[in-house]
């Protein structure tokens, strides 16, 4: 039995067509699922594209409450961005199947995934198979650190690129290069150039994006969707929520003609 698939064919048709996304990303670790309709709301009205839920530890017993809590206001998809198999709900309208494609480390390259399987198939979740590739950016990340995967090295675009390839010859259908959340440093422009020209399937790109004119930069080399994550943890950020989602829409920041 299959199930369809929406919330990808939302995400292709956009990356087809030349539309880049801009998703916030949620951590239940760090917020209250009583603020978090609002938050969904007005993000909505700056323009966001859709949400993704999830972190490396989820210490708190709020993930399907947050998930509950944002599906109220969502218009736009609420997809799992799973730091386990501890993070699977059918509240949510998709999940990142991920494999960390960047490490060697085969529980999380399949081992994890034989267990979600049988779950996320029970549940009727839409799977998103996303080939997740760490990049190394002068800091340990959890990412990191609770998967035990070594980064690919910033510098090494074309390492980034060789296993962005093979994903998507497996069958993978988007790959995903994570600098990690609040990274010193984003994934390298270059990099991202190198990755989109070679593969076809959307490329997402998160961590350490703080300006929108970075976030814009990100769509100039050929991020099709833009992940921003704990900026918009600080209160005082999400007054930026509209300037990030003009920056990606239009690949450009404010006042900004040409990269």
């Amino acid at each position: 039995m299959t199930h369809p698939a929406p919330v990808y064919q939302r995400l292709l048709a956009a990356h087809e067509e030349g539309r880049p996304q801009l998703f916030v990303l949620v951590d239940p670790d760090k917020s209250d699922p009583s603020e978090l309709p609002g938050f969904v709301a007005d993000a909505q009205e700056a323009g966001v594209d859709g949400f993704l839920v999830g972190g490396s530890l989820a210490l708190l017993p709020t993930f399907e409450e947050c998930l509950r809590a944002m599906k109220v206001a969502a218009r736009v998809p609420v997809v799992i961005f799973p730091g386990g198999i501890h993070q699977i709900s059918g509240e949510a309208d998709a999940i990142l199947f991920l494999s960390i494609v960047s490490g060697r480390n085969p529980d999380q390259l399949i081992g994890q995934h034989v267990l979600a399987a049988p779950m996320v198939r029970e549940l009727g979740l839409e799977a998103i198979a996303t080939g997740y590739m760490i990049v190394s950016s002068d800091a340990v990340t959890s990412t990191e650190y609770m998967s035990y995967s070594k980064p690919i090295p910033r510098e090494k675009a074309e390492i980034a690129a060789a296993h962005a390839l093979a994903a998507e010859m497996l069958g993978m259908k988007t790959v995903y290069l994570e600098a990690g959340s609040g990274a010193p440093q984003s994934v390298p422009n270059e990099m991202i150039r190198m990755v989109r020209a070679l593969v076809d399937v959307p490329v997402i790109v998160g961590g350490g994006i703080r300006t929108p004119e970075a976030a814009a930069e990100k769509v100039a080399a050929g991020a099709s969707v833009v992940i921003i994550g704990n900026h918009f943890e600080v209160d005082a950020n999400r007054a930026q929520l509209r300037a990030f989602a003009e920056a990606v829409h239009e690949g450009r920041a404010r006042g900004i003609t040409e990269l």
